[in-house]
C-alpha cells in the first residue's frame, strides 16, 4: 500500500506544519529531497520500543500513537502526533534504543529520512541544529505544562484542554452556519483517558456533563465543539 510520492493534501500537511516552515528553502529542499514515504493501515505498528533508531519521520496524514505498556500490562497512550509533525529525532541524536512504541491511528502516511541521510543533512546544513533546539525546546516546555496540569487543575478542566487541543489539530468546521467544530480525529472514550490519565468513567461523566451545559455534543463519531468559549472557560477552572 506504499505509494513513492505524498499527495498534494499529504504535501501541504507537511509545508504548513509550523517547524518545517521556518526552515530555510533550501534546509527543506534537501530534507524532501532525501525523504520517502510510507503508508498504514489503522493499527500497524510504525516503530517499537526497544528498536535502533533507523529513520526521523513525520506525520504527513492520519495520527501516529505514542504509547508504552505499563509493567501491569496496561496500554498508556502518550500523545497523537498530528499530520505536519516530526518525530523520532532524539534517538537518532543520542544513539539510544527508541524509547516507545507508535502506531497508526486510522489511515496514516508517514514521511521518513533514512538515519544516514539525516546525519548528512546535519552535516552541510547547521541550521538544522538550532532547528531542532528550538522544536526541542517546545517539547520541554509542553512537557512541563502537561505535569504542572495533571497536578493542579481538575479533571474537567484538563479534559477542556484536551478537546481545545484536538480540536485545534484536527477540527472540521460544520457546513451550516453553526459555529461548530466536529473533532476529525476519532478516539473512543478509552483513548481520550489514556491521555488525562484518568478512568473511562470519570471522563464519561464530565464529557455527558459538558454534552448537558450544551458545550459539546457527543456522537457516535466523536466529540463536536459546540461553544469553544465555554470550553475555554472550564480550562480555568
Amino acid at each position: 500500500m506504499n505509494d513513492p510520492t505524498l499527495t498534494l493534501e499529504e504535501r501541504a500537511a507537511i509545508n504548513a506544519g509550523r517547524w518545517f516552515a521556518s526552515l530555510s528553502p533550501s534546509l527543506k529542499h534537501d530534507i524532501l529531497r532525501c525523504a520517502y514515504v510510507k503508508r498504514y493501515p489503522d493499527g500497524e505498528l510504525i516503530t517499537a520500543r526497544g528498536d535502533q533508531p533507523q529513520e526521523w519521520l513525520a506525520c504527513a496524514k492520519g495520527a501516529v500513537r505514542v504509547s508504552s505498556t505499563a509493567i501491569s500490562g496496561k496500554l498508556i497512550t502518550l500523545t497523537y502526533v498530528e499530520p505536519g509533525i516530526w518525530f523520532g529525532d532524539v534517538a537518532i541524536f543520542d544513539g539510544d534504543r527508541r524509547t516507545h512504541d507508535a502506531y497508526a491511528h486510522g489511515d496514516t502516511t508517514t514521511l521518513c529520512v533514512a538515519r544516514a541521510d539525516f546525519t548528512k543533512i546535519l552535516a552541510q546544513h547547521s541550521e538544522l541544529y538550532e532547528a531542532l533546539l528550538r522544536l526541542h525546546a517546545r517539547r520541554i516546555r509542553q512537557l512541563y505544562g502537561l505535569v504542572e496540569d495533571l497536578n493542579t487543575l481538575p479533571l474537567r478542566a484538563r479534559l477542556a484542554k484536551q478537546l481545545l487541543h484536538l480540536a485545534r489539530s484536527y477540527g472540521v468546521l460544520s457546513l451550516s452556519d453553526a459555529p461548530e467544530v466536529r473533532i476529525g480525529l476519532q478516539l473512543a472514550q478509552e483513548e481520550l483517558a489514556q491521555l488525562l490519565g484518568a478512568s473511562r468513567q470519570r471522563v464519561n461523566q464530565e464529557l455527558k456533563a459538558m454534552e448537558r451545559e450544551d458545550t459539546i455534543r457527543i456522537e457516535a463519531g466523536g466529540v463536536v465543539i459546540r461553544n469553544r468559549e465555554a470550553l475555554m472557560q472550564l480550562t480555568q477552572l
